[in-house]
């Protein structure tokens, strides 16, 4: 029984050795070393490996629920006076309820902990019926107005749907979903009156503080999402929408703000160093890497800004910039190495 055992753990490293080096197994062959019975045995069983195509069903399932919602969408664009907007909104509700039936029907019991789906086509399916609702609410207040000018009213309701399904049936895609409708509602919300106007953008300092304030308050929700325990899995969904709104909105303080862009710089930095030990602390390489890209963008700004007011304009200006950009570059791209092998063994 000994001989056998060893004999079979000999079989086992060899396969994957050659999972690791094939060609070896041929040199051996060739030199007669290895029979070729032995060789067509150790090649069947490495063509007979099972690869698993997961991630791919899942990419084309994604990719149908968006071409399904598209074609959709089309549809009724170029047959809009045909169709009849009762039939094409009556055909939309109806999907998306039949969708969320289904869904009720087969989700497992609700819990504050990770879901799994019951079955491979749950995520999808309902994916689908909450995209369905977007476009029939949308789609309602486009031709008849219900919600008038009450744009927040609209986009609260989406809001809050998303996030009762993201809850309810524990989808992550969904999550996002309501995330980026809560960015979008707090931009309705502190802009009302500027909601179609070209200065609706990140040059408003309400809306920027409105974007900082909501990146601080999704942040803390994923932290204490994994401290409470409940649904701990969403924390590092709400830690990257927040982590990106916190950044963005103190890139476009620095950008637009002129008196004051050295303040927000230091404040910006100030948050870094808490990232930095957040990233460290979990041994995230990604909050590590946008991090200090987004670090890396301010300090370039205030470089650039200082390098055009603070020396007249001239090709000199110019070759600094650029002598700027190279060394830091360089310089960057060395940081990160350093860091990605301080983070692998810590």
């Amino acid at each position: 029984m000994q001989l056998f055992d060893l004999c079979g753990r000999i079989a086992k490293i060899a396969y994957l050795f050659y999972l690791m080096n094939p060609t070896i197994f041929e040199q051996l062959h060739r030199e007669g070393l290895l029979s070729g019975e032995s060789l067509y045995k150790i090649k069947s069983e490495q063509d007979g490996r099972m690869i698993s195509v997961r991630w791919e069903l899942r990419t084309i399932l994604y990719l149908g629920v968006l071409l399904l919602t598209t074609g959709l969408g089309v549809l009724v664009y170029k047959n809009i006076d045909t169709i009849g907007h009762v039939a094409i909104l009556v055909f939309i509700a109806l999907l998306s309820l039949a969708g969320f039936f289904y869904c009720t029907r087969k989700k497992l019991p609700f819990s504050t902990k990770k879901i799994q789906a019951p079955n491979s086509f749950f995520d999808y399916i309902l994916l689908l019926a909450c995209l369905c609702f977007i476009i029939f609410i949308g789609y309602w207040q486009y031709q008849y107005h219900v919600f008038g000018e009450q744009y927040g009213l609209l986009t609260g309701i989406t809001l809050g749907m998303l996030f009762f399904s993201a809850y309810f049936f524990d989808h992550l895609g969904v999550l996002s979903m309501a995330i980026t409708n809560l960015a979008a509602w707090v931009g309705i919300v502190a802009t009302p009156a500027r909601l179609f106007t070209e200065e609706n953008g990140f040059n408003n300092p309400v809306l920027v503080l409105s974007a900082a304030l909501l990146g601080a308050g999704l942040f803390i929700t994923g932290r204490l999402s994994a401290q409470r325990n409940i649904k701990s899995h969403f924390e590092f969904t709400y830690l990257n929408f927040g982590m990106h709104l916190i950044y963005i909105a103190g890139l476009s303080a620095i950008s637009y703000f002129d008196h004051l862009y050295f303040l927000f710089f230091i404040l910006l930095a100030g948050v870094s160093v808490y990232f930095y030990y957040e990233a460290m602390k979990r041994k995230s390489f990604y909050f590590f890497l946008i991090m200090s890209l987004y670090m890396y963008i301010g300090f370039s700004l205030v470089v650039i800004r200082f390098l055009t007011t603070g020396i007249p304009e001239s090709m000199n200006t110019i070759y600094l910039i650029l002598l700027y950009f190279i060394s830091s570059a360089m310089g960057m791209i060395y940081f990160m190495i350093q860091m990605n092998k301080k983070l692998k063994t810590s």
